[in-house]
């Protein structure tokens, strides 16, 4: 073909393809509304799907899932020493709606503290542990806290408090990488589930949480506790109905879980004189007449004042049965590892 009869022929199919229309600043700000991408990615996903709005949702989603996994294998190898521990109860144990036990605590790490205090990664750890605590099951019998493995977390669908679960926990995290750019990743997750006490059970259980240096969530900081405690009374099933004694119950437990994370706590009991033994420690956390006393001895008279036991018996009353307590980047021992 001579050169000018191939030149018609190029100009002639310019001529007469049909261009994309150009995306309306509707249909951008809209997506941009439903995604938080992007003004240049929000043109881009409309322009590839020809200005359809729910085509354009699910290119982005594609996108995001290549573009999040391509940067994840990239930055592998970087360090993630900072983060959050993020706890969540969605029920506290005896006196709550269900009677039941169900909480969960987290650690979610990133490479920088600017990071860790920005709203997508902190409302991502408060979803990955709301996540963890809802599709948990009760352990093994003998077992009260028990570690959550990370492959099952990372393949279950995100459970969001605020939205309908549309991807799985190991997506969420892909996409904010991509959206980030920093490494993100989940170390560690432990989960308590126990069953409603049947009654006329005497004993009630109740779980405590607390959380460290927090900023903009208070179930969210740097150093994190979950307590496991048990009620033990015949009186448990009329007490806990009475608001005065749940009130003083959850001082009570928000003040054990401040004194985990307070203390360089270890362990609950101990020989005398060992105070990374939570029982040995003074109750430094909790106020009133019993601050600073043993926190064991305060257990025993908070027990009598409150109507668990009566005076001189020692057999009931309220204990911690286990607990756990993480730093954002500590070394896992074996005995923290769960």
């Amino acid at each position: 073909m001579l050169p000018s009869l191939r030149y018609a022929a190029l100009s002639s199919t310019r001529l007469y393809s049909t261009p994309v229309s150009k995306p309306s600043i509707k249909l951008l700000a809209e997506l941009r509304k439903l995604t938080e991408v992007s003004i240049s990615k929000a043109r881009e996903a409309l322009s590839a799907t020809n200005n359809d709005l729910d085509a354009s949702l699910e290119w982005l989603q594609k996108d995001l899932i290549a573009t999040g996994a391509k940067k994840a294998a990239k930055i592998h190898d970087r360090v993630a020493g900072q983060g959050v521990i993020c706890t969540s109860i969605l029920s506290n144990g005896v006196g709550s709606t269900t009677g039941s036990v169900r909480a969960a605590m987290i650690e979610l790490n990133c490479e920088t503290d600017f990071v860790a205090r920005n709203e997508h990664f902190e409302r991502l750890a408060a979803d990955i542990a709301h996540t963890a605590a809802y599709i948990s099951e009760k352990g093994a019998p003998g077992t009260t806290l028990n570690a959550c493995p990370l492959d099952s977390l990372n393949n279950a669908p995100l459970i969001s408090q605020n939205k309908i679960p549309t991807e799985t926990v190991e997506d969420s995290i892909r996409h904010l990488i991509a959206k980030i750019g920093e490494k993100i990743c989940l170390r560690r997750a432990i989960t308590v589930v126990e069953n409603a006490s049947r009654p006329p059970s005497e004993v009630g259980l109740r779980v405590a949480a607390y959380v460290h240096g927090s900023v903009n969530n208070p179930s969210q900081g740097r150093i994190g506790s979950l307590a496991l405690l048990a009620l033990k009374s015949p009186n448990v099933s009329a007490l806990i109905k009475s608001d005065p004694f749940r009130d003083n119950l959850g001082r009570l437990e928000r003040s054990l879980a401040r004194q985990i994370v307070g203390f360089d706590t270890k362990l609950i009991t101990a020989s005398a004189g060992d105070e990374t033994a939570l029982y040995n420690q003074p109750f430094a956390m909790l106020a009133g007449d019993l601050n600073g006393r043993p926190v064991q001895a305060v257990l025993q008279a908070w027990s009598e004042q409150n109507g668990l036991v009566e005076g001189g018996n020692e057999d009931g009353g309220i204990a911690v049965l286990d607990f756990a307590k993480w730093t954002v980047g500590e070394a896992i021992e074996d005995r923290q590892s769960i």
